[in-house]
């Protein structure tokens, strides 16, 4: 979500003790507290074995290596990119086959900018440690709203009734888009064991796809269980060539239900791949 060095020593270092306040000035449009009583939704004990996948290479696209990636989307013929840092955080409406920013809005300095997500005409933006999410005119990029949450905010998704929201643990948060309350929350386990890290988020045919912060894969999870039923193995996607000091992590899942493309790319990556996705034989 962030550069590698401050979450590893978030993830890794000081994994216990990884709560942030962020700053809870109010920004423009209505803003809603969203702390409501959720009820947690535990899996059983045993989960079947994810299926094992790898990819192909359909197509290759620019993408702005100043962009840290942190949500992305499909729409209209356009992607839809959130991105980072503080001073730099944007929402954007991108053109596919040259790269270029056809549509901007920008945070304050004071957020972090994290996962997107469409959701009936407007566009959700999680910041990271502000415990804020701000609500978009998916024409005109206008904040019309804003809801406060609590903890942190990585990767956002939508099933046209529901928003799924991660927060970097295994755990996924079932928000109501009108209240941007929790409906509930479940783990995610594979083989028996919590699947962590669980960051961009993008709702693919009934099923979660989700980027893992720091590893080069997806996993495909069942919304009903919060069962792993695929791993996509995405180990060699960018080229030894393509990586530069200033590239950081994959990040970025968009899905095209029209055509069945799926675009991927990372933070301040040069490239965005069209992939085909296979099962391992």
């Amino acid at each position: 979500m962030r550069n590698v060095l401050s979450v590893c020593v978030l993830s890794v270092i000081l994994s216990a003790c990884c709560v942030a306040c962020g700053n809870k000035t109010a920004a423009k449009g209505t803003v809603e507290s969203t702390q409501t009583a959720a009820a947690t939704v535990a899996p059983a004990d045993k989960a079947p074995d994810p299926v094992k996948y790898t990819y192909k290479v359909t197509a290759v696209y620019p993408h702005d290596t100043e962009a840290y990636t942190q949500g992305l989307f499909w729409k209209d013929g356009f992607l839809y990119e959130g991105t980072g840092e503080n001073g730099k955080s944007e929402l954007r409406r991108v053109n596919l086959a040259d790269g270029r920013v056809l549509q901007r809005s920008g945070l304050e300095r004071r957020y972090f900018g994290e996962g997107i997500a469409y959701h009936d005409g407007h566009i959700y933006q999680l910041t990271w440690i502000a415990g804020r999410a701000f609500v978009y005119d998916a024409d005109d990029f206008r904040r019309v709203r804003s809801f406060v949450y609590d903890g942190e905010g990585w990767g956002l998704t939508s099933d046209g009734e529901y928003l799924y929201m991660s927060d970097g643990s295994s755990k996924i948060y079932v928000r109501n888009p009108k209240t941007f309350a929790v409906e509930r929350t479940f783990d995610v386990v594979a083989e028996g064991r919590p699947v962590e890290m669980l960051n961009e988020l993008e709702w693919v045919d009934g099923r979660i796809w989700a980027n893992r912060y720091l590893y080069n894969e997806i996993v495909i999870i069942d919304p009903a269980t919060g069962y792993v039923t695929g791993i996509i193995d995405l180990n060699g996607l960018q080229a030894p060539e393509d990586r530069f000091p200033e590239t950081d992590v994959l990040n970025g899942i968009a899905y095209d239900e029209a055509t069945g493309s799926i675009y991927l790319t990372g933070k301040r990556w040069n490239k965005i791949y069209r992939v085909e996705i296979t099962e391992v034989a």
